[in-house]
């Protein structure tokens, strides 16, 4: 995802232990994409962090669009978690991903819309507090809006080094 950017600063902080201690686990299975982003979906279930993971500051986002907020790339390159806080109106563009990936709200709600390879609308679902969904491609053409009248933050997991390539995202659709 495209989004504004602060100074990219990765940190693990302790009250990710268990989740980033889980979704090693997952990704060492060494399955296809679907499967690794499945187990990842559950340990991120287990082990949802509260917003307290960000601070009071960041947690306020970004006026002009969502904000990122690197929270942790494993040393190997193989998967980074991300909190990305929203603002009432931000969405992103319709897009797809490099890897698998997994989201999980952590507060308000993001609506996410989803496509087919023609981009003709295929589904949409209202994601609240609570709610982990994960997906790989092909299939992952989506756009992701905060529909609410309050922030919403959630946290992203990737399956790969995204402070190395500067996003998940391989392509926009117009």
């Amino acid at each position: 995802m495209t989004t504004a950017h602060a100074p990219t600063v990765t940190r693990t902080r302790a009250e990710l232990a268990g989740l980033v201690a889980g979704v090693r686990t997952a990704v060492g299975a060494h399955v296809d994409w679907s499967s690794t982003a499945q187990l990842v979906a559950e340990q991120l279930q287990r082990h949802l962090p509260s917003p307290d993971v960000l601070t009071a500051g960041e947690r306020l986002g970004a006026v002009d669009a969502y904000q990122s907020h690197t929270l942790h790339v494993e040393s190997d390159g193989s998967f980074s978690i991300i909190a990305v806080v929203w603002r009432p109106g931000q969405l992103t563009r319709i897009h797809d991903h490099v890897t698998w990936c997994v989201v999980g709200v952590i507060q308000g709600v993001e609506h996410e819309e989803l496509f087919d390879a023609n981009l003709n609308p295929i589904g949409s679902s209202d994601n609240r507090v609570g709610d982990v969904s994960g997906f790989a491609p092909p299939g992952d053409i989506h756009r992701v809006h905060n529909t609410a009248n309050t922030t919403a933050i959630s946290v992203h997991i990737y399956g790969t080094d995204v402070a190395r390539i500067g996003s998940s995202v391989r392509r926009f659709y117009n």
